[in-house]
C-alpha cells in the first residue's frame, strides 16, 4: 500500500477519533488530546498532498501550520469566524493557549514516529539490514594462482 493511501486512511481514523474526543471527553485531557489529534490530522493531510516528502519536512510544515493557527487566535479573527461559521471553531479555535502548542508537538511527534516506523516496515528495512539476497556474503576471490590486475 502506498504512503498516500496509508495517510488517507490514517487521516479518516484521526478525524473520527478527534470528533469523538471533542464530543465525549471534556476538560484538560479532552482538549489536549483533541489538539494533538488535530495536529496529527494536519500531518497526514500533508502526506496525502505530498507523499514523497521527507518525514522531517512534513513534521516541520505541520508544526508551523498549527502554530500559525494558534498564533492567529491572538487576533479577533478566529473568534469572529467561530461565531458566524458553524464548525469553524473546530478548525481555527477561538482563544490562544500556549499548552495547545505542546499538544501539537506531541501529536506531530507521535504520528511522525508511526510514519517512520510504517514506512520502514513497508520498505522491508525495519531491522536496518540490507534487503538484497547476497547481502553480507563475501566478495568472490579469484582462484589461487590467477594473477590479479
Amino acid at each position: 500500500m502506498s504512503r498516500r493511501a496509508r495517510a488517507a486512511i490514517a487521516a479518516a481514523g484521526i478525524l473520527v477519533a478527534g470528533l469523538l474526543v471533542h464530543g465525549l471527553v471534556g476538560g484538560f485531557v479532552g482538549g489536549f488530546a483533541g489538539d494533538a489529534l488535530y495536529a496529527a490530522l494536519i500531518y497526514t493531510l500533508i502526506v496525502v498532498l505530498a507523499p514523497r516528502s521527507r518525514i522531517v519536512v512534513v513534521a516541520i510544515v505541520a508544526t508551523v501550520f498549527c502554530a500559525a493557527i494558534e498564533l492567529l487566535q491572538l487576533t479577533p479573527l478566529p473568534a469572529a469566524l467561530s461565531r458566524s461559521v458553524p464548525g469553524a471553531s473546530l478548525v481555527v479555535g477561538s482563544t490562544f493557549q500556549w499548552i495547545d502548542l505542546v499538544a501539537y508537538a506531541v501529536g506531530i511527534a507521535i504520528v511522525a514516529a508511526v510514519d517512520a516506523w510504517v514506512s520502514g516496515a513497508a520498505a522491508g528495512s525495519s531491522r536496518g539490514g540490507s534487503t538484497t539476497p547476497s547481502a553480507g556474503e563475501p566478495e568472490p576471490h579469484p582462484p589461487a594462482g590467477t594473477p590479479s590486475r
